[in-house]
This record gives structure tokens, sequence and C-alpha cells, in this order.
């Protein structure tokens, strides 16, 4: 059996973004790829309507946490993925330094200030993009 790719999608909270990678990697593609989400500065807990939306698309958010990029430093990390322009920007840790990454800036579906339909629809294109760019990411690796 093929050795699954173990990744890391960081945003800077670990609140929704990173978070929904973590989820749709695990779920939709977890026969290739082991997803984990972390932040350089944790909230502490998942968005509310992170949680909801995943149980509205029938995936998983029972367990998820908020938790820093630190608890991976021994995890033996294939790739990092950052998932928000400010986590893109900032300084990884060292232990971070030899582990290739990419940048798939996503916009903040917790953000949009507009109806209950607006903000759904903005969670739902977050996580279409992401199982698009995970599929990619998949193929390019088979």
């Amino acid at each position: 059996m093929k050795k699954r790719s173990k990744i890391l999608f960081v945003c800077t909270h670990n609140r929704c973004r990173s978070v929904l990678g973590e989820v749709i990697a695990n779920t939709k593609h977890g026969d290739f790829f082991q997803a984990y989400s972390a932040g350089s500065a944790p909230a502490g807990q998942v968005h509310p309507l992170t949680l909801r939306y995943l149980e509205a698309r029938g995936l998983p958010a029972e367990g998820l946490q908020s938790q820093s990029w630190d608890d991976f430093a021994d995890e033996g990390l294939d790739l990092v993925i950052t998932v928000c322009d400010s986590a893109a920007n900032e300084i990884c840790p060292l232990w971070m330094g030899d582990t290739p990454q990419l940048h798939w800036g996503m916009p903040d579906p917790s953000r949009v200030d507009g109806t209950e339909q607006e903000v759904k629809e903005a969670f739902f294109d977050v996580m279409d993009a992401l199982d698009a760019k995970l599929a990619g990411l998949r193929a390019s690796l088979s």
C-alpha cells in the first residue's frame, strides 16, 4: 500500500479555511492524503460557522480543534499549504524550513457580511475550491 502524503493546512487563527482543508483532504482524498490543520496564532476554537457548513455538506465536524503549528514539529510532514495571505507572509518555524510549501490564497468565508444564503455560498465556494485544488495536487503527485 502506498504511503499517504502528510499535509498541514495553515491559517493564522486555524478557525476556518485551514480546518476546511483538513476535513476535505481527509474525507474526500483520505486514501491519498493524511491532513492536519494549524495556525501561527490559534484562536482556541473552530469558528461555529465552519462546523455548521461542514455538517451542511455532510462532512465530519466533530472533534476539530484550533491548534498551533508547533504541535506538528515532529509529524514528518510532506507538504505545508497556507490558505490565508497573512499566514503566507509569516516567518515559518525553523522545523518547517525544509518542508515544501504551497500557498492557496482563499477568501475568509467567516468574514462575509451578508445574508445567511450569501455566507453559506461563500463557505461552499471555498470548500469547492479546496476540493478542486486537492484533486489537482493529487493528480500531479500520482
